[in-house]
């Protein structure tokens, strides 16, 4: 996917960063506010101890200053307006965090929705949902709780270290000698820790993958009764995801009682300093609080930059898999700029290559005309090419020799959107989503009325079935429709091409999963939507397409023959053969 890179940290890391941050643009003046109000806090902070150190020196160890009162009055307005600027800085952080993962979100849906058809065949949708939700969640904590309270600890420990230096350097000096230390566990806890997300965020992709597969086939796997090895192999799975998790729990267990001894040991050097001090002279009694309040507030977010860079660092690795998804390369390399109102329907197949993968052809040297208003029909043994073919006049795959022609233009001259919604494909399977059985028929097209669907449904002879169901129209369709037969879905998906009103109609074996009584009722629907259109069909029951103006047997990707019913009969061929043996069942 997308060329595989490897995150391999340094320049690459870098890389990634500043792409994580372009995702801010469109918030600049927000995310620059929030980093402001970031500075502003970091400021007010070490400048409490200072308030403190001048009320002990001024006002408790002497009468020279402004009094106990005014300080405290000081010092509460500071806390205040520290309360003020924290309202302001956490809910801008999150605010810009929601809006740039919406776009984020939207981006990579939007991008996933138009790559080509060969990408979801080889690609599990359990990746791709932990690409779009779970990756992107992590993205979400990033830029909510990473990056702005990063920059404000960081910010906030260079200044506590300006405040103590410009205070008194000797003591300053003796408070960070753990410092080194801190900063180099803290590295060591990163890279530890970076490597474990990077197997969570694997195993749970890996867990997603499966989970949606097999709660997809569910039926299959009781069919089999394999429950048990199903159950077996999902517990591999989950292991390792436990396994990668518990490494992480383990560097954290070790990391912060490291970081709590090394914080004690520099406050208990200033507690003995300043023990010794004191003794000596009382005068050091402000400084040596002023740097015991610094000190607690340089470690604590020295603690949380170890958290912070955990949460930048699953962002890293979740931002990784989510750009290499958006640079993932296999949409459609031209489209064209032709949207037709109208297609007359002349489809031209001219010396046509295809293969899946670039070796293995499914169709081979395939040529045929089909003129305005007629009926073609594909028939051949499984793998032959036959659905190969309808796929490639939507244009879901690009060929790699020969060309298509619609109303002698290359398809690729089309517009995607604009060509296939002119043309409308009833398929053997027919997947429904969730909703009402309305909106499975309009699929979000707002020019098609009520009133149309009900006249569709009324022709199609389904109109008295849908309101038995309870809110007719309005009635729920489970996911996959599972709440409906598959006789009744296919029913819906006439209705669906009916409404669309097609200049190209493609019928994939639409009525392979019908019984006979619900196929006579659709044969006259069938035909009535197939008068003046330009009609592609696959069946598997040669009876259905007798009347068809050509009928064209595929062979392992070749056309072996083409021509009417009674031109291959005539010619006893490979259609008579067929035809003999399907007659012979019947007759049995």
């Amino acid at each position: 996917m997308g060329g595989n890179k490897k995150n391999t940290g340094g320049i690459y890391d870098l890389q990634l960063l500043k792409r994580m941050l372009r995702q801010v643009r469109p918030y600049k003046s927000k995310f620059g506010f929030t980093i402001f109000m970031g500075l502003l806090l970091s400021i007010i902070g070490p400048f409490k101890p200072k308030l403190v150190m001048l009320t002990i020196e001024q006002n408790i160890l002497s009468s020279v200053g402004l009094g106990l009162l005014t300080m405290l009055f000081i010092y509460l307005g500071v806390l205040v307006i520290e309360s003020i600027l924290q309202y302001f800085y956490a809910y801008m952080s999150k605010f810009v965090a929601q809006n740039v993962i919406k776009d984020l979100r939207t981006e990579v849906f939007n991008h996933i929705t138009n790559l080509k058809l060969q990408f979801f065949n080889k690609t599990p949708i359990g990746k791709l949902t932990t690409r779009t939700i779970n990756d992107i969640e992590a993205l979400n904590r990033t830029f909510a709780d990473g990056f702005t309270n990063i920059v404000q600890d960081v910010m906030k420990i260079i200044f506590i270290i300006i405040f103590m230096f410009f205070e008194n350097w000797k003591l300053a000096f003796l408070t960070l000698i753990p410092f080194p230390l801190i900063l180099i566990a803290t590295y060591i806890f990163k890279e530890k820790v970076k490597e474990s997300f990077q197997r969570v965020r694997s195993t749970v992709q890996d867990l997603n993958s499966y989970m949606q597969e097999h709660i997809s086939g569910m039926k299959i796997v009781q069919m089999f009764a394999v429950e048990e090895s199903t159950s077996a192999e999902f517990n591999v799975i989950n292991h390792k995801n436990k396994q990668a998790n518990v490494d992480a729990v383990t560097y954290y267990a070790i990391y912060f009682p490291v970081i709590e001894i090394l914080t004690a040991l520099a406050l208990a050097l200033l507690v003995w300093y300043g023990g010794n001090r004191i003794g000596i002279d009382r005068s050091y009694v402000d400084e040596i609080v002023g740097f015991y309040m610094w000190s607690v507030m340089l470690f604590r977010p020295l603690r949380m930059l170890a958290d912070r860079f955990n949460t930048l660092q699953m962002g890293m690795v979740a931002s990784e898999r989510v750009f290499d998804l958006l640079d993932t390369n296999i949409s459609f390399e031209t489209q064209g700029l032709a949207e037709p109102n109208k297609l007359s329907g002349d489809i031209k197949f001219k010396n046509v290559w295809f293969a899946y993968d670039e070796e293995d052809w499914v169709l081979k040297d395939l040529s045929f005309n089909l003129h305005e208003g007629e009926t073609l029909a594909l028939v051949g043994a499984t793998g032959s090419g036959k659905s190969t073919t309808i796929n490639l006049v939507n244009r879901f795959y690009d060929i790699q020799k020969g060309e298509i022609t619609i109303d002698e233009q290359p398809i690729k001259e089309f517009n995607l959107t604009a060509l296939r919604g002119r043309i409308a494909t009833v398929q053997q399977d027919v997947f429904l989503f969730s909703g009402s059985i309305y909106e499975n028929i309009v699929m979000n097209n707002t020019s098609i009325t009520k009133e149309a669907v009900i006249a569709a449904a009324k022709q199609v002879g389904v109109h008295e079935f849908i309101m038995t169901l309870p809110q007719g129209y309005e009635y729920k369709v489970m996911e996959r429709g599972a709440t409906l037969s598959s006789g009744q879905r296919q029913l819906i998906s006439f209705i669906r091409a009916m409404v669309a009103k097609p200049d190209v109609l493609i019928l994939d074996e639409a009525t392979a999963s019908i019984d006979t009584e619900t196929e006579l009722l659709l044969q006259r629907a069938t035909e009535k939507l197939m008068e003046g259109r330009t009609s592609i069909v696959i069946a598997h029951r040669l009876s259905t397409i007798q009347h068809a103006h050509k009928i064209a047997v595929l062979d392992q990707g070749k056309l072996i023959e083409i021509g009417s019913h009674d031109e291959l009969l005539v010619k006893d061929g490979a259609y008579k053969r067929l035809y003999d043996m399907q007659f012979k069942k019947a007759l049995v």
